[in-house]
């Protein structure tokens, strides 16, 4: 496993078409979902040269946590489709890589509809990063609860989803989930179908909630499914402290921007006065390099890491991770910049 897309194939050949079906669909025609990706690609590096790179560091901090990269795993419901492990392997993978033995730290957020536990996932991801992402709940007790726990067990952010007031019409047909699957933090398990689901999320949420959720916790707040400056205003101006630029990877809305292409938007209105983070379509070292000379503090990944999990669970997460780190440092050494506070606009151009 070399590259990200080895991952991929790998996924594509192992998993059951079910799962495989779930994890790679997206809305509509997909367009969104695909060009998440291309998008990328029509943005070029800029490099300088004989610069001083003999001690590149690719360490940076986010909402004032030290991370050794910045590449975080992003919120992806239902790891148990990709391995028996879940998010036990998710987070083990996190803090250990086996294939060097060494350990690293960066962020993992874990979904409400994770398939294990909050708790055993906090105690195996120590001592690494952890937040928790949040819906706002038709049953306004379920969110309370699911905040109190994420504090009680040490997560350090709650990840508000924005983006998601029904769930989308990906292409996703199964009309049920496998009866292992059962999401144990909101009290759900099987049978399990698409209906259920739906029932569970609130579609009348409006900014008032996120000034709900702030009065709930002590934790930063941060959204995710931001993707104009019209929106990042109001979030900036309701306190929060993090945006998640975010189109669900493409899963919601078909036909809206690419992540990357809605992120110098973002960065430009919020005006440095809050983090910035995105997520969709990162393959490559040099899509996290130009994400961050276009503003973000880091990215987040969803299907890579669950692709790394039907691979070899925690160790094809760890090698997912150090692949990317790998090519980052790469990427940064060949571009002139030695730290992450180096890398500037200037290096990129569209």
């Amino acid at each position: 496993m070399f590259s990200l897309s080895d991952f991929e194939q790998f996924a594509q050949q192992s998993l059951s078409s079910d799962a495989w079906s779930y994890y790679s669909s997206g809305a509509g025609l997909q367009q969104t979902m695909k060009d998440n990706e291309a998008a990328f690609l029509r943005y070029r590096l800029r490099p300088r040269v004989l610069r001083d790179v003999s001690a590149a560091d690719t360490r940076t901090s986010i909402l004032g946590n030290t991370i050794d990269f910045p590449v975080c795993v992003g919120v992806t419901a239902m790891h148990k489709l990709a391995h028996d492990d879940g998010e036990l392997a998710t987070a083990r993978g996190i803090v250990m890589n086996q294939i060097t033995a060494t350990k690293y730290k960066t962020c993992m957020v874990l979904g409400s509809f994770s398939t294990t536990a909050m708790e055993e996932v906090a105690e195996a991801g120590s001592p690494g990063l952890q937040w928790l992402q949040l819906y706002i709940f038709r049953d306004r007790e379920l969110t309370r609860s699911l905040i109190t726990q994420a504090e009680r067990v040490g997560f350090k952010a709650i990840v508000l989803t924005v983006d998601q007031p029904v769930i989308g019409p990906d292409s996703y047909k199964s009309a049920s989930l496998p009866p292992h699957i059962s999401f144990p933090d909101i009290g759900l398990s099987g049978p399990i179908n698409k209906e259920k689901v739906r029932n569970l999320i609130d579609s009348s949420v409006t900014w008032e909630e996120v000034d709900w959720v702030k009065g709930l916790t002590k934790l930063p707040v941060v959204l995710k499914g931001i993707l104009t400056a019209e929106d990042a205003v109001e979030a900036v101006r309701h306190g929060v402290q993090g945006i998640i630029v975010s189109n669900h990877g493409g899963r919601q809305l078909d036909g809206v921007l690419a992540s990357i292409d809605a992120l110098g938007e973002v960065v430009r209105a919020v005006e440095g006065r809050v983090e910035v983070y995105m997520d969709g379509g990162v393959r490559r070292g040099t899509d996290v390099l130009k994400a961050l000379a276009m503003g973000a503090r880091a990215v987040f990944i969803g299907r890579p890491v669950l692709w790394g999990l039907a691979y070899k669970g925690q160790e094809g997460v760890g090698r997912v991770l150090e692949i990317l780190r790998e090519e980052l440092k790469s990427a940064m050494v060949l571009s002139g910049v030695s730290r992450v506070t180096d890398i500037k606009a200037e290096l990129l151009v569209h």
